[in-house]
């Protein structure tokens, strides 16, 4: 009974959870953020319920990860695995053109928050795609979104059981252009959650593949992000 009256409530609250989101964005979009800003903005813009921003990352690594996608100008980003949308908050101030998000969960109470998140000065435009990324359809959907373009990154989070990630590989690689970027987190091989599976998947590909690993501490629980760069 419990959970019913959970979802109940944050339904109830929605209207002003979304005000608040909205007031806090207004408050990043106030200035200029450099992207070390932005960054910290992502792991800690907060909010309440379904409007709640956020991203787990270690600092460090998502810092590295973000330079690495900035050398790039990337005009389009192609993310599986949006959440709470903090890494959609960073991906929105480095692309030039789109950023296309996927999530299995319905992201339309996010929409008025998430579809703001670039600066007001960019050109970039944020399109929400909710379904399983696993389904053809949803592929469809994707290559129907990008239009014959190519994406610059692609950053993988989302299902993280090896068959899982290893599909979400295989069915979208073939969306980054030559010299780009395709990330994956979660890859260090301690992880709190038996279902947090990447590091297998990356073990494997780190044997067919040139890779490069971001890990602020080998020893760490969870985390890591690990990149392969698409050949020219």
């Amino acid at each position: 009974m419990k959970r019913p009256l959970k979802h109940l409530s944050r339904w109830l609250r929605l209207p002003l959870h979304r005000w608040q989101a909205k007031r806090r964005l207004a408050e990043y979009h106030a200035r200029t953020r450099s992207l070390d800003e932005v960054i910290d903005w992502a792991m800690h813009f907060g909010g309440q319920g379904h409007m709640k921003v956020q991203t787990l990352q270690v600092p460090w690594e998502i810092t590295q990860l973000a330079k690495a996608v900035q050398a790039l100008e990337p005009k389009v980003i192609l993310e599986i695995g949006t959440a709470r949308g903090g890494t959609l908050l960073l991906w929105s101030y480095l692309a030039s053109e789109e950023v296309i998000a996927c999530d299995l969960n319905d992201m339309s109470r996010q929409a008025p928050i998430f579809s703001n998140f670039p600066p007001p000065q960019s050109r970039c435009r944020v399109s929400l795609l909710s379904g399983d990324s696993h389904r053809p359809e949803f592929k469809q959907r994707v290559a129907a979104a990008l239009a014959g373009r190519k994406a610059d990154f692609l950053f993988i989070d989302g299902d993280h059981t090896v068959g899982g990630v290893t599909a979400d590989y295989l069915d979208y690689r073939e969306f980054v252009r030559p010299g780009g970027i395709i990330a994956f987190h979660d890859i260090v091989e301690k992880q709190p959650l038996p279902t947090n599976q990447v590091a297998q998947f990356w073990q494997k590909l780190k044997q067919e593949t040139p890779v490069e690993e971001f890990i602020h501490d080998a020893g760490q629980c969870g985390f890591g992000i690990g990149i392969v760069r698409v050949p020219d």
